[in-house]
């Protein structure tokens, strides 16, 4: 039974099983809390509470579903492909609302974060959270947060923004399949803009192009947040 258990084979299986779930679920009820994403991690942080099974263990079976990350994010590039006129007649006021998704990002999460009283070193580990994983860890490095820490915070905030992205899109009545995909792009990476990609290719063509220029636009801003917040508040 341990043998089983400790198998590539049980942990896959069961990723995609629950994945899979939860998105039948969410079809079905239409309840934000079976978002697919958010589903399965939650199910699966209580499977391996109550087994005491290490993330660790976990990872290291689950590694193949990780490497398949990148070429989804890359295979990205066709519907924006697609939307490539339509982006550059319209780059200036994309660029613009990328540019200030992103101030907005880095400002909220810093204030909220030092008004909750925070030490510096979590508040520049938090700078780069709207950013995807690889991206993220390499500017918390460099900016001198803490990579493990920023690393939680990006799952977070992609598991916040794939769960509830649209809901709250639907909230203040914007329905724009252009507009959403660059708003969950910018706020929530990859793991937003896989989960929006399902409702059609133009969410999934803004979104691929939202997550890329963010992480440019932050990797730019974020040193200057993280100087000026070790020179005020440390």
């Amino acid at each position: 039974m341990n043998n089983i258990i400790d198998s590539q084979l049980f942990w896959v299986t069961l990723t995609i099983g629950l994945f899979l779930l939860g998105k039948y679920m969410s079809a079905k009820t239409k309840f934000i809390l079976f978002n697919p994403v958010l589903f399965s991690v939650t199910v699966l942080i209580i499977l391996l509470k109550l087994s005491g099974i290490e993330y660790s263990s976990y990872k290291s079976n689950t590694d193949i579903i990780s490497f398949f990350l990148a070429p989804s994010v890359i295979a990205l590039a066709l519907p924006l492909y697609k939307e490539l006129e339509e982006i550059k007649k319209n780059h200036m006021a994309i660029f613009i609302s990328l540019t200030a998704g992103s101030l907005a990002g880095l400002i909220s999460v810093s204030g909220i974060s030092l008004l909750l009283g925070a030490d510096t070193l979590t508040v520049i580990s938090l700078l780069p959270k709207s950013v995807t994983s690889a991206i993220a860890i390499e500017i918390s490095t460099k900016i001198g947060g803490e990579p493990s820490l920023t690393a939680g915070f990006v799952v977070i905030t992609g598991i916040i923004g794939a769960g509830g992205g649209l809901f709250f899109l639907r909230l203040i009545n914007e329905h724009s399949h252009k507009g959403g995909g660059l708003a969950i792009g910018c706020a929530a990476h990859a793991l937003g803009t896989a989960a929006i990609a399902e409702k059609g290719e133009t969410y999934a063509a803004y979104g691929g192009l939202a997550l890329c220029v963010t992480g440019i636009i932050t990797s730019l801003l974020a040193p200057v947040f993280a100087y000026l917040i070790e020179l005020f508040f440390s």
